[in-house]
Parts: structure tokens; C-alpha cells; sequence
């Protein structure tokens, strides 16, 4: 049982096989150790145990909320939904922004834990200190817009208002390894195949109807003092200042030509690293600057809704006319985001903005991560070039209309091709003998940033507790934004250091739970503050700091209890061999991932990219029950 300034103290431990619910208080010493949100959430999973199914009942599936989350702090309307993910066999978590972290908490919870499986759909519905389980069988099947819209009219409440719906698709119901829980208008907790393990347990949707539980500051005067301090760099930060041209204006996707500027874009399965430099070597009518940031708010931008207490605004809501299935189909979807229009346009061969906007409204409907699926149809179409999917059909480079029917396909498990592609990279890769096609890391692609091009997203990827990820640790913050200060993108010497830095500070707004984009303009000093002010505890910089690195290490801790070690931490070799050809500013550019390794373990006190025991007790981990063995053991290889 906690006291502390901004938990509720309620936990939901929702039994689905049994079809039970109860509840329990917040651990004091774990709210202090571990933060909230990610942190208090991967320790909920790891006192679960490494060696759990991850599509099996006893698999854990943690919504959690932080201490920060749903108050008045600035950009806190997250949530974090840990788990074992089946895509990568690591532990991971996955976070979603809207509303729906601040109305768990304003519904008097800092967390729903689920374990088991029904027997039959249901979905959670959630209200004032309460948890119901309800018929879902007439919603199995929808997609999650039809989902959304059926609940909201057999519940007491109205979406948008004072209802927020979490659910999963087609995707997360039929296995996709990479099927993400979608919430509120399209946001997504996308990555780690969350949405695959919701389904697992026949859980169709949570169902949140808020209350008037917004937790008060505990020291309102520190708080206060923290929440000034952190609008003043908001607003003075070219990144976050509303209406200035950054993420504001343009959103997330204002970065679009600035990698192909600094020739720093994955294109065509990462073969290139820019448009421009596919277009010299291919002649391929092909340019970022379509489905760029800047072109869509010229174009397409419809509106730009924001998130509990956020002035940044960055969600570009677009609409669209497009063809599907030889009709036109008007589209109107949000957000047109960075990641997601690499994934599916330059780094699948074509620049169509309009269909892009079509295939993310797809991928949302269907519940499916919009980066994995981008990158899995770009691996297929180097595989069919290469001739190793003769016997499934292929798909061509830049088939656009033909990708627009796929996801679908994939979601739904239609077709060989299909099915094959629902598996994920890793085991497409195994049983097509297809290894040097794949961008991923530990059985999870990369995002938009060439680790060519970008050094720290090259050990970043390697060394990312939950598969590669651009958002473990964000380097080109400092390697293309200059925050906190810049650095030479093309430079490997400091930047293990440095992404262990970003890695921990990550850790610790994860944990909270609030935007990164608050790191743009914030940092440690603001986050003391507001903590301190919200909580009413009295922690320094070094000590919050130590949190992050706390749950950092505990991941890494259970990744090491299922079998990965430093051997793991790799790259595609695409990314390590020879160096970029004749290309631009990357000409002759490659990752020097080992000698960034070496930088990276010695900061973390690591041994081979394992957590040795003397670490684990300088940062106050304890083995927890169902573990089995402690991290001086060796560790077999992970069966993903």
C-alpha cells in the first residue's frame, strides 16, 4: 500500500480464465524503486517469470498508468501495456497516447493486470474503482473503427467525451505477431505484438469511462514550480514551441526531409539511403518530398486534435480520396506519422502520399504495427525480386494498390503469402532461408534513421531491450536536433555512452508516464521537480536517475533469464559490411557496431550484454519469484 502523491493505490488483477476480478494496492517500496508506468509495469511481467508463453494464459498483460499520468502535468496522457511480446520472445513495452492513460487513472486506477484466457470474447468495461467483464462475441471479427463505434452504443457514455475504448482487430484476434491494441482516434500502442497477446486471452476491448479521480499534487507548490518551469522550455524550444514550425506545425513526419536531406532514410528495404540516392542509382520516379510533413499540411491536413494536457498538438488528421479494390475510397485517418510513411512509402519503394494514408487507415482498422507491416512488405518485395516466394505469389516493388489489399490479407490470414508475412521478420527469415533480407533486431524491424547515417541508432537498435526501436533511447535528438547539445551523426566514438544516457532518461518518462517529446525541451531538472511536487517525495537527480537505469537493467535482467545475451544485440548486416557506394553525404558510411558495443557494455557494467550480479545489487534488483536462476548463469539461446 502506497501514500504517495499521484497513485490511486488500486490495481485490477483481472483472472480471464476464471473470469474474476481483484484488487490490490500499490507496493511502496515498488512505486519508489520502479516509478510506474513501464517500470512497475515490467516488474508486475517479470515477478510473472521469463519462461511464460507469450500467446499462453499465463502470459501477463499489464495496462499501467504513471504517477504523472492524467494530472496536470504537461503531455501526460499515456499509458504503457507491458508484456512478453511473441514477435521478439523479450520482455517489452508499448505505449499509446489520446486519453485513455489519464481516464484509467480519473476511473480510480493505476493499472489493469490480465492474465488467463476466456472462453468466449469479452471486453473490460471499466468504471469509478470497477471492473466488469462483457459479451464480446458479436464484436469478434470487426475491425477496431466498427468495434469502437458498436461500443459506444451499448455503453453509458460517449467516445471522445468521457469514453475511451482500447481494442485490438482482426490482426491481434488471428495471431499477427506484430498486431498492435488501437485506442481513441488511431493511436496505437504499436510495437512488440501487444495487440497479438490481447488476443491470445479472447479479450477484445478495455472499455474506460472516466471519473473526476485526478489525483492532486502532493507538494502543490514544488509541482507547480516544475509545471511553469516545464511550459516556459515548451514553449521556447524551436522543436515543441506551438506554431513554430517543428513537430506543431508538421508533426512527427517534419522529419521526412530532413532524413533525406542528411541522407539518413532506409529506402527500398534499406538498400538505399535516401529517395534521391535510389533515384541516381535506379531512376525510379521516387521523391520524400511528397509524403513529406510539409506537403501534407499543404495538402491533405484535415485537423490536429491533441492529447490530455498537451500544447504541441502534433497529430495530423488527413483525408484522402484513394483506390481500393478498384474503387474509390474516402479516407479520413489520424495521424499521417514519420515512421509509419517511411515504412510503408520510401522504404517500400514508392512516395504515393495518398495511398500511404490509405494503408495506415488499413493497418489501424486491422490492429497491425504500421512499421513492422511497412518493413514486412518491403522484405517480401526484395525476397520476390531474389525469387524466394515463388511458391506464395511475391509482391512487386511499389505496388501500392496491391499493398493496400495485402494488409488486409495479412490481418485476416487469407492467403500463403499472407500467412507467411503475419509471422514477423525472424521466422520469415528462418523458413525461407531469407536472413539478408531482414531489417530487424531481435525479431522487430527498425524505424526511419539509417544507423549508417546515424550512429547512436545503430548500437540504439542493437541494444534496445524490446527489439529495434528508435523511442529506447533517441540519439538523434542529439545527432540532428542538437538537444541537448549536437553531435556528428557519422561519429561512433561517445555514442554508447551517450545512448545509455538517453536510454535511462527514456526510462524514466516512460515511467512517469509523459510524451518524449517533452525531451526536446525538458530535462532532469523539470522532471525532479514535477515528480517531487507530485509525489511528495524528496529524490535528487542522481536518484531518479539511478530509477531509469534501474529499470533498464531489470529488463535487460529478464531478457537475459530467456536466453539473450550480447550476441543478440546485432544488426543486419546490410548495416555493418561495406560502405554505402557513391550515395551522397553516406558515401562509404557503414556502422561500427562493435566498437560502439564495447563503449555501450562498459558504461552499463555489463558483461557480454549481460546484467552480472554485483549490478543487480548496487541498483537494488531482486530476483523475483518464477525466475529459476540468477544472471551469472548461463543462458541458453531464446526460442523466438
Amino acid at each position: 500500500m502506497t501514500d504517495i502523491g499521484g497513485f490511486q493505490d488500486h490495481v485490477a488483477r483481472i483472472d480471464l480464465s476464471e473470469g474474476s476480478v481483484d484488487y490490490e494496492p500499490i507496493d511502496d517500496e515498488d512505486a519508489e524503486k520502479y516509478i510506474g508506468a513501464r517500470g512497475l509495469g515490467v516488474k508486475y511481467v517479470f515477478e510473472q517469470g521469463p519462461d511464460v508463453d507469450p500467446l499462453g494464459p499465463d502470459n501477463l498483460l499489464a495496462f499501467m498508468n504513471g504517477p504523472l499520468s492524467g494530472t496536470q502535468t504537461t503531455m501526460s496522457g499515456r499509458i504503457a501495456v507491458c508484456t512478453k511480446s511473441p514477435l521478439t520472445g523479450t520482455v517489452t513495452d508499448s505505449h499509446h497516447g489520446g486519453w485513455s492513460g489519464a481516464r484509467l487513472k480519473w476511473a480510480g486506477f493505476d493499472g489493469l493486470l490480465v492474465e488467463g484466457e476466456a472462453d468466449e470474447p469479452v471486453y473490460a468495461y471499466v468504471e469509478d474503482g470497477e471492473v466488469e467483464l462483457r459479451d464480446a462475441s458479436h464484436l469478434w471479427g470487426e475491425g477496431f473503427h466498427d468495434t469502437r463505434d458498436a461500443i459506444e452504443e451499448e455503453v453509458d457514455g460517449a467516445f471522445g467525451k468521457n469514453l475511451s475504448i482500447m481494442g485490438i482487430g482482426p490482426g491481434g484476434e488471428n495471431g499477427v505477431k506484430y498486431a498492435c491494441i488501437m485506442n481513441e482516434d488511431d493511436r496505437a500502442s504499436g510495437r512488440g505484438g501487444t495487440g497479438c497477446v490481447m488476443g491470445s486471452k479472447n479479450l477484445k476491448a478495455i472499455v474506460v469511462k472516466s471519473g473526476t479521480k485526478m489525483p492532486k499534487p502532493a507538494d502543490k507548490e514544488t509541482f507547480m514550480e516544475g509545471h511553469q518551469q516545464a511550459m516556459q522550455a515548451i514553449q521556447e524550444s524551436e522543436v515543441t514551441a506551438p506554431n513554430e514550425g517543428g513537430l506543431s506545425m508538421y508533426g512527427t513526419n517534419v522529419l521526412m526531409n530532413i532524413g533525406e536531406e542528411m541522407d539518413g532514410l532506409p529506402t527500398k528495404n534499406g538498400r538505399y539511403t535516401s529517395t534521391e540516392s535510389m533515384r541516381d542509382a535506379e531512376g525510379a520516379d521516387i521523391d520524400a518530398e511528397r509524403v513529406s510533413g510539409e506537403n501534407v499540411r499543404e495538402n491533405i491536413l484535415v485537423d490536429e486534435p491533441t492529447c490530455h494536457s498537451c500544447p504541441v498538438a502534433c497529430k495530423k488528421e488527413v483525408e484522402v480520396t484513394a483506390m481500393h479494390k478498384g474503387e474509390e475510397m474516402n479516407v479520413r485517418t489520424e495521424s499521417y506519422e514519420y515512421e509509419s510513411a517511411y515504412a510503408l512509402g520510401p522504404n517500400s519503394g514508392h512516395t504515393e502520399r495518398d495511398d500511404i494514408a490509405l494503408m495506415i487507415d488499413r493497418c489501424n482498422d486491422m490492429g497491425v504495427d504500421t512499421i513492422d507491416t511497412g518493413n514486412m512488405l518491403a522484405m517480401a518485395m526484395e525476397m520476390t525480386e531474389e525469387g524466394k516466394l515463388e511458391d506464395e505469389g511475391g509482391l512487386d516493388w511499389g505496388d501500392s494498390e496491391t499493398m493496400i489489399e495485402l494488409i488486409e490479407r495479412i490481418a485476416h490470414r487469407e492467403d500463403d503469402l499472407a500467412d507467411l508475412l503475419a509471422e514477423g521478420p525472424k521466422r520469415v527469415a528462418d523458413r525461407k532461408d531469407a536472413e539478408e533480407n531482414s531489417l530487424a533486431v531481435k525479431g522487430q524491424t527498425i524505424a526511419a534513421y539509417d544507423p549508417r547515417c546515424m550512429k547512436g541508432m545503430g548500437i540504439g537498435y542493437a541494444t534496445s531491450n524490446r527489439g529495434a526501436c528508435h523511442l529506447r533511447g533517441y540519439t538523434p535528438a542529439a545527432e540532428i536536433l542538437g538537444i541537448p547539445e549536437k553531435v556528428d551523426p557519422y561519429e561512433y566514438e561517445g555514442k554508447g555512452e551517450l545512448t545509455a544516457q538517453f536510454q535511462d532518461l527514456h526510462a524514466i518518462s516512460d515511467s512517469f508516464d509523459i510524451c518524449k517529446f517533452n525531451a526536446f525541451a525538458e530535462g532532469i531538472e523539470e522532471y525532479v521537480t514535477q515528480y517531487n511536487g507530485m509525489t511528495g517525495l524528496d529524490v535528487t537527480e542522481d536518484e531518479l536517475l539511478e530509477a531509469g537505469e534501474r529499470i533498464y537493467n531489470l529488463e535487460r535482467y529478464y531478457n537475459n533469464l530467456v536466453g539473450f545475451d550480447g550476441s543478440d544485440d546485432s544488426l543486419p548486416e546490410r548495416f555493418l559490411e561495406d560502405g554505402i557506394p557513391g550515395q551522397g553525404a553516406s558515401e562509404g558510411e557503414y556502422c561500427e557496431l562493435e566498437e560502439m558495443k564495447a563503449e555501450y557494455y562498459d558504461h552499463r557494467g555489463w558483461v557480454d550484454g549481460v546484467v552480472p550480479d554485483e549490478k543487480l545489487d548496487e541498483l537494488g534488483i531482486d530476483i523475483g519469484p518464477g525466475t529459476g536462476v540468477s544472471a551469472g548463469d548461463s543462458a541458453a539461446p531464446a526460442d523466438d
